[in-house]
């Protein structure tokens, strides 16, 4: 019997459990598996092994592991396939396939204009968007976070789009917020480039509030959250790995 086990990356803030709960049950109501289960990268119970414990104590034969991760970096290339390879030991008959990470994506860029285009003012060609990502001392998310950049200038046609980040890599967030400031563009529309909500939104807020007051105007627009597009990415993945598409 099949099973999706969908692994977030965990955070001590309650509402940020929740949210990715939420957002299984969404998966759920879109995907005709029977077993799916949730776990964590760390952080949060449970952890991978006992995630995989919990589909194969209802059946599991063949587990799909979907990482709800929006790059990829030490949590999709090392932590994922460790704990895999801890629970394979355990279940040596049980087969795991895993997928990737949200990765450099059209319908990623999407969700972002979506965020931006929430907020009342527009974007304009006094404007500029700074994207700010997680970070990590993975040369792969600086790569993937300038990838994402040259493509929403290009779906937004937004004079500027910069980056900067939370730990880890360069340009920090102090620095991307100093040279936002002393852009030319009117409106600065900062965009959190994170999947949950959590310390680091908080961290962005105070950033934003001690900014000295300018020419400029600060828009701080949602972070990508689970969003209902997510659910569309992850009906595609399970689809490509699934025994059904595996038999096709």
């Amino acid at each position: 019997m099949e099973a999706i086990l969908y692994v977030s990356h965990g955070s001590r803030i309650a509402a940020a459990r929740y949210e990715a709960a939420r957002f299984i049950e969404q998966c759920k109501a879109a995907i005709d598996i029977p077993i799916q289960e949730l776990c964590f990268v760390e952080l949060a119970e449970p952890d991978i092994v006992t995630g995989v414990d919990r589909c194969v104590a209802q059946g599991a034969t063949r587990i799909i592991v979907v990482p709800l991760l929006l790059l990829s970096a030490g949590h999709a290339k090392h932590d994922i396939p460790a704990a895999l390879e801890l629970a394979k030991q355990r279940h040596p008959s049980l087969e795991i396939v895993c997928g990737t990470p949200f990765g450099v994506h059209e319908a990623m860029i999407d969700i972002i204009i979506d965020r931006i285009g929430e907020h009342p003012t527009p974007l304009d060609n006094e404007s500029m968007i700074l994207l700010i990502g997680r970070g990590s001392s993975d040369p792969d998310t600086k790569r993937d976070i300038t990838a994402i950049a040259r493509l929403l200038k290009e779906k937004t046609n937004v004079p500027h789009v910069d980056i900067c980040f939370l730990a880890a890599t360069h340009p920090t967030l102090d620095e991307g917020l100093e040279q936002a400031n002393a852009s030319i563009y009117r409106h600065v529309f900062v965009v959190p480039y994170l999947l949950f909500t959590g310390v680091l939104m908080k961290t962005i807020e105070r950033k934003l509030e001690a900014l000295p007051v300018s020419h400029q105007q600060w828009h701080l627009c949602s972070y990508l959250g689970y969003h209902p597009r997510l659910v569309t990415l992850i009906q595609d993945q399970v689809l490509s790995l699934s025994l059904a598409k595996k038999g096709a």
